[in-house]
């Protein structure tokens, strides 16, 4: 019991900041990565729901969810995921057959190498066409240049019958809105603008170009993908916050 209990401990401080106490709690609903039977809820809101054994969000734990209705065996895949480090990545390496993973550093050329962690640019991969039967990314494409590019690339990278699916801040009852565009190797902002935070970068550190809406699955299908919906059904199993997530088909 005492390695629970430190575990806890950790990863309580680790999300203080969060920590809402008229709201600390718990939920009796089983983690999508590691089974774990409960969840710690330290706030209100999706950010405010971990789980104690693995540390995951609840955006990790809706990406496991859907992936494990969509796809049956995930030890014989070869997984691209667009992150290198935390708890979905964790689960994904033990699940798989192989996984290749990245980061996006703007000082370095794609391909290259930094920390035992290879970059790439989801514009321009350096990858093989056909390389991988899945792709996920977590709230990484609201950051893309051009998005329609990204989705073109990862749609290049998968294999006939291959899946591409991903999380991004999603209003489902509006159309997306872009936030700001690059002319000329400038940034011309369209509506006020929102930085996100990032684990390597910081807090408030990374623009991004766009909030999604509905129609996002018309532009993956304008990208070349064969099927596209927006799959809720996390949202409910997570007590009404787990994420609609999207799902791309080859």
């Amino acid at each position: 019991m005492r390695p629970l209990l430190q575990r806890i401990s950790a990863m309580i401080s680790a999300y203080a900041r969060l920590i809402e106490p008229t709201h600390v709690g718990g939920l009796k609903i089983s983690c999508s990565l590691c089974e774990f039977p409960f969840l710690v809820v330290l706030a209100r809101g999706e950010m405010g729901i971990r789980c104690p054994r693995c540390r995951a969000s609840v955006v990790h734990m809706s990406m496991a969810h859907v992936l494990n209705a969509h796809c049956d065996s995930l030890s014989k895949f070869a997984v691209y995921e667009l992150s290198s480090r935390g708890p979905f990545v964790t689960y994904l390496r033990r699940s798989c057959m192989n996984l290749k993973v990245s980061e996006f550093w703007p000082d370095l050329s794609p391909g290259q190498w930094r920390n035992g962690i290879q970059c790439q640019n989801v514009e321009r991969l350096t990858y093989a066409d056909e390389s991988f039967d899945l792709c996920t990314s977590t709230e990484v494409f609201e950051h893309v240049v051009d998005d329609l590019i990204g989705f073109r690339e990862i749609r290049r990278v998968l294999r006939s019958g291959g899946v591409f699916i991903f999380s991004v801040p999603l209003r489902l009852d509006e159309r997306t809105l872009e936030r700001a565009a690059l002319i000329d190797g400038e940034i011309c902002y369209l509506e006020e603008p929102e930085y996100h935070d990032d684990l390597l970068r910081g807090a408030g550190k990374v623009l991004a170009y766009r909030t999604y809406g509905f129609d996002i699955t018309d532009k993956l299908l304008e990208a070349g993908f064969s099927k596209a919906i927006i799959d809720t059904s996390a949202t409910e199993y997570f007590n009404g916050l787990g994420r609609p997530l999207i799902v791309a088909t080859v």
